[in-house]
């Protein structure tokens, strides 16, 4: 190191959600900045991963609309009435739930400036419950940076 490189911080939270069940949509974007805030980290990266094999990190705009078209989107291409293996092992019905959550995945990295996110006007970072029950989900979020 030189004298003017100072070290990189790591900082981690977590989020604690109660879903409602399938399609259940949260804006975690608060909670994310407020986490922001606590690191005193002005510029780096933060990811935020959903501990679990069938939520959903994202961004889109949180509006009515997409909180009703993304379901109906992730229903169409993995619908939750078909003969999935996960079912024929766990007669659990939620096998669409853990392939959705795949195929959508369950972090996102984003970079952060001036103790914020970088996202734009209309993009919100959001969690989706694909399983089919109400489940108690815990969010990790690590800050690294400077």
């Amino acid at each position: 190191m030189t004298g003017k490189e100072q070290p990189m911080t790591v900082y981690r939270e977590t989020i604690r959600i109660k879903t409602s069940g399938k399609c259940d949509m949260t804006d975690i974007t608060p909670e994310v900045n407020r986490i922001l805030d606590n690191s005193n980290i002005k510029t780096g990266i933060c990811h935020i991963f959903n501990v679990g094999s069938t939520g959903i990190i994202g961004t889109i705009e949180f509006e009515p609309g997409l909180e009703k078209d993304f379901p109906e989107l992730l229903n169409r291409l993995i619908p939750q009435n078909r003969n999935y293996g996960h079912e024929l092992t766990w007669h659990d019905g939620n096998g669409h739930s853990h392939l959705q959550a795949s195929l959508a995945g369950p972090d996102i990295t984003v970079p952060v400036e001036e103790s914020r996110i970088l996202n734009g006007t209309w993009q919100q970072i959001f969690h989706y419950e694909a399983d089919n029950k109400p489940r108690n989900r815990k969010i990790i979020v690590t800050v690294i940076g400077e």
